[in-house]
C-alpha cells in the first residue's frame, strides 16, 4: 500500500484517515487497541500523529486489512515480531516507493 503524505512533523487525524482510505473512527479505535500508536494532543484534545505512529499505522493496516489478521493476531504479531517484521516491513516499503519513482521516469521519457 502506497501512502501519500507530504513529510511533516505532525499529521491530524483527518489527514491520517484520508490517506489510509478509512475513517477517522477506525484510526481512534487502533489507537486504543494499539499501544504502539501513541498521537500527541493538543489543549482541544486533537491528535497529532508523529512520522512513527504513521509508520506503524502502514503496519497495522497491511497485518489487518491486506494479510486479514485479527485484530489478536496483530497485537500478537506486533508484540512478538516486531522489529524484524517492521524491518521486512519498512524494505518493502522502500522498494515500492523505489519502483513507483521509476514507473513515473519511465513514463516521462
Amino acid at each position: 500500500m502506497h501512502i501519500d503524505l507530504p513529510e511533516k512533523r505532525y499529521y491530524g487525524i483527518g489527514e491520517v484517515a484520508k490517506a489510509f482510505g478509512v475513517n477517522t473512527s477506525l484510526i481512534r479505535f487502533w489507537e486504543k487497541e494499539f499501544d504502539v500508536l501513541k498521537p500527541k494532543k493538543n489543549a482541544k484534545g486533537n491528535r497529532k500523529f508523529t512520522p512513527e505512529d504513521i509508520k506503524n499505522l502502514k503496519f497495522i493496516y497491511h497485518l489487518v486489512k491486506e494479510r486479514g489478521f485479527t485484530l489478536e493476531g496483530a497485537k500478537t504479531h506486533l508484540k512478538e515480531e516486531k522489529k524484524q517484521a517492521l524491518n521486512n516491513f519498512e524494505i518493502i516499503s522502500k522498494l515500492e516507493d523505489v519502483k513507483n519513482q521509476l514507473i513515473k521516469i519511465k513514463q516521462h521519457l
